[in-house]
């Protein structure tokens, strides 16, 4: 309240109506209505008046109640007089009411302030005299008199902004203040949009307004927009001469300067003491703010004994905050008007600041419940799949819903408090009038959660319940609750756990994780961890679960262990890696799983096989299977074999020596004789690792014995006693089911590995018998010799000789030798067909032969050049294998001496494909094994030294060659495999191609026949059919090959029809493997189709034979199902021949598609896919037959004469095919001369037939020869 010179009051309107001439109360800040020193009329007339015209705007961003009175120019009295209840505010004025309730909230202010006019009373109203009604100043009711008022209106727009958790209040606060800086200046569009930018316009959607004004509004604003349209209204709203214009400040007159008797203003409130009552009001504005929040936060509403407790407080302070402001309120105008001193406010002051309701006091309580809230928040947030309850019938709704509840409750938060009840007894006491009470409060002292101990427990207790909570997440027969209960008993906090609705413990402890899991054992397919107990829950724990997974991959298994020592995880794969955790089990549920640091990877593959041994008195030759199991992508380089001396020495400490093998065999050498040892297995795999050891074995090395070849000779059958005298090794021919095949064995198994040969040519026998020798270190000085084979046999069989390996062998290994007598001898092609077949049965058959390791042609040193016979073993012999075993051929030259052998440059000269020597050669090892059976002559005969010298210089080249044998690669028959089938399949292609085009050359004769002879009877057979005639037709006939020519032919019983020529064995029982049979069993060569089992070997085949064969018009009619009323029948007969032919010629084309087929993967595989051979060498077999003229020679030639005929068939050359297609299109020709039946063959085939003979030839012409020339050794 500004007093100036002349005594005269200022004060701010407020709001209230004030008029010119109405009396005042300085003392309590009131208007005085109803009585005035003046009549209406009086005041009405003589005012003066003036205009003050003003606007302006101002931004408040204080919240303070100083800065808010201060922007409504409010003094210090009045402002006291406001605080304390004396002075109601309306209009603009309501903005002291104001105030924000949240300390998230950003508030700024906008201020609007216009002046319009000043009007004042006059010398007319004031001067001596002039009052009307002086009794007035007897009632000593007023102090003061308006005697001016300035008019304008005011507008306060409030704008409140929400700030989150994440948000800065300071940044909040100054884009709101930037924002609303703008409002005066904004411009709104022609459709009531603000000009922005859209960052802006997202901004200000967040704005709330309030609006608090000396305006009459439509509508109040409650958005930013709405405050810029209202703010650009308001000048408009004061009226065009301001006659809606209201009181913003008012002048006061003493009244004392009209009469002295008149009640006066005796003096003011110390600005001091205002300043301390506003602070006070202030902090409890500022302690209900507080109060808002704590009770909006989502754990007090979730536990509502903090909420409870905290609204106590706010009613509590709210009625103090009342009954102060209720005794200021009647001390203020005591001590205005005199009658009190200002002491007694001074004393109210005081006695709330001894009172419970002292600020430290209250903003110590309010500290600590806030505090608790946030400790209640960190623990409630940190529990996963936790529901909280609020109270104890919210907890038994859900305890009866479920097999197990496990709750977690807080037993202190409902506690008394010795605060709070001092609030509620000063409250009384004070309304009682009894003397407050003097004791001062230590309010954190009174919360439980000071005591370190407590606190303590408590987080233990949360962390175990929120681990056992997330650990169970997936568990729908538990449930997780949190609730605030009082229980003494247990300080701070509990665990209780409800079965079926009912308590089973009040103090459960939830297991931990295991204290620590680590990686004891990684096999292959398990994993072996040790666990040790958890630190916590120990009590409770039943078993442990073990869970593990993929890397990488989600879904997690479980295995159980009974108890925390060692728990093995089995069912794992090879070389994979897996996370590995352990959980602790309870009856209630799963503990936290303890997690393997790192990812742990299975071994590669699984240990080797049980080593199987064999041993003689230096050696140990060792053996086992590969790993069963091995991981993808796992490769085994090599194995690690560990063996170690026992005799002696305890098994902890034995010195273990190791030794690698690139395979699954492998020989332990300069060991002690009569010797215990241990023997162990290990994969090596590369950068994957290395498996276990295998199961360790033991054994022990033999006495030494005598001389190997000496203990043979004992065992041996003496063939001759010459010098040296003969020996025949003791064989043990073996049952075999592979029929042409004989199979023999030297010796006991043994667990060596083995190499297998095979042996083409003429000489092989003395060959094996030298090897034999060198084998079993048979020495030119011994008196005796071994055999293993006869001279060359005449025998038919293909024999598989195994030489087991045992203690004295010159080489490392066991040897299996393939010999194949007869392959390009004398008997023909054959024989060497007949040994192909063998091999196939051999190679193909499960207790065959799967691998090779060499294969050799066996060649006279000599030959300048091949003779016909070795160009034939050569080509039958490429023709047989894959592509893929080429590096694997040597030639073994025989009767070598020092010199380069001619055989070589021969060799190369044909072209043979085999691997070459540095100097361009094929790759070979000599032999000169003449001096092998030679006999001992005397040492002074010079013959006998040189038989020595080429008996030394044949074993060393024997020495040599199984050496390079020990570095050559196996190889697979796989492919050699595919290509026997494709020949095989080939063959019968061919030869139902040759029927099918024979057939297809007869059915286009009958039908020209037939054609013909029914054109001639057309007339007669349009009113006869009974009508007869005569065509030539093809029928089946036997045509015996000879008996014991050896020759079989597979012959169907029901189609009387060959379906395999040169069949090689004479057993029904094998005819499902005759290449004419399907996968199915079923024949694909005889029309019918039939089974395997309708089939004969028989020693002749059926032909076709050309004979005369009655017609008979009707049968025909009824064959064709053509009706005799038909316009033309002549045709419709031709027609339906016409439709047998395509049958045949659909056959053709079929037969010649599988066949290009067969012959084209044959280029892709076969070392030589087209073997062509020549008439010489059958011209030679056929000379030498007739110069020896033994038993059976003619039949013999004869069959050699059908093997020469039968190869210049299958070589038809392109001028032969050439003719063939001529053949077939005269044929046609001779059709299409024939107008009247090519007329009947045009009115039911729109192609010409021409058309089709020409192309069906062509198409044969062009493939036909060289498939057949391509699979003459095939067949």
């Amino acid at each position: 309240m500004d007093l100036d010179s002349s005594g005269t009051l200022e004060v701010a309107a407020l709001g209230r109506p004030f008029r010119l001439g109405m009396l005042y109360d300085c003392r309590k800040d009131s208007l005085i209505t109803g009585l005035t020193l003046w009549d209406q009329e009086d005041l009405v007339n003589n005012i003066s008046e003036r205009p003050q015209s003003r606007n302006e705007f101002d931004i408040v961003a204080s919240e303070s109640v100083e800065d808010k009175a201060s922007s409504l120019h409010v003094d210090a009295s009045l402002k006291a007089s406001f605080l304390v209840g004396l002075v109601k505010v309306s209009g603009s004025a309501k903005y002291l009411n104001d105030n924000k309730t949240s300390k998230y909230q950003a508030r700024v202010t906008l201020k609007y302030n216009a002046t319009t006019k000043f009007k004042e009373l006059t010398m007319n109203h004031l001067g001596r005299g002039n009052v009307k009604h002086p009794y007035v100043f007897e009632k000593g009711l007023a102090t003061h008199v308006v005697t001016g008022i300035l008019y304008g209106a005011q507008a306060f727009f409030v704008f409140d902004r929400q700030v989150s958790e994440n948000e800065k209040h300071q940044d909040i606060q100054g884009n709101l203040k930037l924002m609303i800086k703008k409002i005066p200046k904004m411009e709104i569009g022609g459709k009531g949009s603000l000009h922005m930018k859209d960052q802006d316009k997202e901004s200000v959607k967040k704005f709330s307004c309030k609006f608090h004004g000396d305006f009459c509004l439509k509508k109040s604003p409650v958005s930013f927009q709405d405050a810029v349209e209202v703010y650009q209204s308001l000048p408009k709203l004061l009226g065009d001469n301001g006659e809606n214009a209201v009181p913003v400040r008012v002048w006061l007159l003493p009244l004392t300067t009209l009469d002295s008797s008149a009640a006066k203003l005796v003096r003011q409130i110390s600005i001091r003491l205002v300043q301390k009552a506003q602070s006070v009001l202030e902090e409890f504005l500022e302690l209900e703010i507080r109060c808002n929040d704590a009770v909006k936060t989502t754990t007090a509403q979730q536990v509502p004994l903090i909420s409870q407790k905290i609204k106590t407080f706010q009613e509590l302070c709210s009625e103090f905050k009342q009954e102060f402001q209720q005794t200021l309120a009647k001390k203020l105008p005591l001590i205005r008007g005199g009658g009190e001193e200002e002491a007694e406010l001074a004393e109210i002051l005081k006695n709330r600041h001894s009172s419970p309701f002292n600020s430290k006091s209250l903003k110590e309580w309010m500290d600590c419940k806030e505090k608790e809230v946030r400790i209640l928040k960190s623990l409630t947030s940190m529990m996963i799949n936790t529901k909280i309850v609020p109270s104890q019938s919210d907890l038994d709704e859900e305890i009866f819903g479920t097999k197990y509840a496990v709750c977690f409750v807080f037993t202190s938060l409902g506690n008394a408090e010795p605060y709070l009840s001092a609030l509620e007894n000063h409250l009384e006491k004070h309304n009682s009038e009894n003397p407050a009470d003097p004791r001062s409060h230590d309010v954190e002292k009174e919360q439980w959660y000071l005591s370190k101990d407590v606190t303590d427990t408590l987080r233990h207790k949360a962390k175990l319940f929120s681990d056992f909570a997330e650990s169970n997440t997936e568990n729908k027969n538990i449930k997780f609750l949190t609730v605030a209960l009082t229980d003494e008993t247990h300080k701070g906090s509990s665990i209780y756990v409800y079965k079926d609705g009912f308590s089973v413990s009040d103090n459960f402890e939830p297991p931990s994780k295991p204290d620590r899991v680590t990686v004891s054992d990684v096999n292959y397919n398990s994993v072996t961890l040790k666990i040790s107990p958890p630190r916590f829950g120990v009590e409770g724990i039943t078993s442990y679960c073990v869970e593990y997974c993929v890397c990488g991959e989600d879904g997690w298994q479980q295995t159980t262990a009974p108890k925390a020592e060692e728990a093995t995880v089995s069912g794992l794969s090879p070389n994979t890696e897996y996370m590995f955790r352990c959980r602790a089990v309870t009856p209630v549920g799963l503990g936290p799983a303890a997690q393997v640091s790192d990812p742990i990877k299975t071994l590669p593959c699984s240990p080797p096989g049980t080593p199987q041994t064999q041993s003689n008195s230096t050696e140990i030759s060792v053996s086992w299977e590969k790993p069963a199991e091995v991981g993808e992508d796992v490769h085994i380089l090599s194995y690690m074999v560990e063996y170690a001396q026992m005799d002696g020495v305890d098994k902890a400490d034995l010195q273990w020596n190791q030794m690698e093998s690139g395979g699954e065999k492998v020989i332990i050498s300069g060991l002690q004789s009569e010797t215990r040892y241990a023997v162990r297995v290990r994969c090596d795999c590369g950068v994957d690792g290395g498996s276990k050891e295998s199961v360790t074995v033991n054994v022990s090395t033999k006495k030494i014995t005598s001389r190997l070849a000496d203990n043979l000779k004992q065992r041996s059958e003496e063939m001759n006693s010459d010098t040296p005298s003969v020996w025949k090794l003791p064989l043990k021919e073996e049952r075999t089911t592979i029929h042409g095949c004989r199979r023999y064995s030297f010796g006991e198994e043994s667990n060596r590995e083995n190499r297998t040969m095979i042996l083409f040519g003429s000489g092989t026998s003395t060959l094996i018998n030298g090897m034999v020798n060198y084998i079993l270190g048979v020495k030119w000085e011994d008196s005796y010799r071994f055999k293993l084979v006869e001279a060359e046999s005449q025998t038919s069989e293909v024999k598989v000789y195994k030489i087991n390996h045992r203690e004295g062998f010159q080489i490392p290994h066991s040897l299996t030798i393939i010999d194949t007598p007869g392959f390009g001898d004398t008997r023909g092609i054959r024989r060497s067909r007949t040994i192909t077949q063998q091999l196939h049965r051999l190679f193909t058959d499960q207790s065959g032969v799967s691998e090779i390791d060499v294969i050799c042609f066996v060649a006279h040193s000599a030959l300048a050049r091949l003779t016909p016979t070795q160009k034939h073993v050569f080509d039958s012999v490429l023709s047989i294998f894959g592509k893929d075993v080429a590096e694997n051929i040597r030639i073994l030259v025989m009767f070598a001496d020092g010199q380069r052998p001619p055989v070589l440059e021969a060799i190369n000269a044909s072209g043979f494909p085999c691997p070459k020597t540095d100097d361009g050669l094929p790759a070979h090892f000599k032999f000169n094994n003449s001096a092998l059976f030679a006999q001992k002559r005397s040492s002074d005969d010079e013959d006998g030294g040189f038989d020595e010298m080429v008996w030394n210089m044949g074993f060393q080249s024997m020495k040599r060659f199984f050496a390079a044998l020990n570095q050559i690669k196996t190889k697979s028959l796989t492919m050699t495999n595919k290509v026997l089938i494709e020949r095989q399949q080939l063959l019968v292609s061919v030869e139902k191609l040759q029927k099918q085009v024979k057939m297809g050359l007869s059915k286009l004769e009958e039908i020209k026949e037939t054609a013909e002879k029914l054109q001639d009877l057309e007339t007669e057979i349009c009113t006869n059919e009974n009508v007869e005639f005569e065509v030539t037709v093809k029928k089946p006939f036997q045509k015996d090959s000879g008996r014991g020519s050896g020759r079989y032919f597979t012959n169907c019983q029901q189609c009387h029809h060959t379906c395999h020529e040169d069949s090689l064995d004479e057993h029904d029982e094998d005819k499902i493997q005759c290449p004419a049979m399907g996968p199915d069993g079923h024949c694909t060569v005889c029309p019918g189709k039939c089974p395997w089992n309708v089939h004969l070997h028989q020693e002749f085949k059926w032909e076709c034979r050309e004979v005369k064969e009655v017609r008979k018009v009707k049968e025909l009619k009824e064959k064709y199902q053509v009706l005799t009323e038909a316009e033309k029948p002549v045709q419709a007969l031709i027609s339906n021949l016409m439709k047998e032919y395509d049958v045949v010629n659909t056959e053709v084309e079929k037969l010649t598609n599988e066949a290009t087929d067969c012959f084209n993967h044959l280029k892709e595989i076969a070392l030589m896919p087209d073997p062509v051979s020549t008439p010489e060498y059958i011209n030679m077999l056929i000379d030498a037959e007739k110069s020896e003229a033994k038993p059976g020679w003619e039949e013999r030639v004869q069959s050699l004469i059908h093997d020469k005929e039968k190869f210049k068939t299958t070589n038809v050359s392109v001028s032969q095919n050439q003719l063939l297609a001529q053949a077939l299109y005269r044929i046609g020709k001779e059709l299409e001369n024939n107008e009247e039946l090519q007329r009947a063959i045009l009115s039911v085939h729109t192609e010409t037939r021409r058309s089709l003979y020409v192309k069906t030839a062509l198409r044969l012409a062009g493939v036909y020869g060289a498939l057949l020339s391509a699979v003459y050794y095939s067949s």
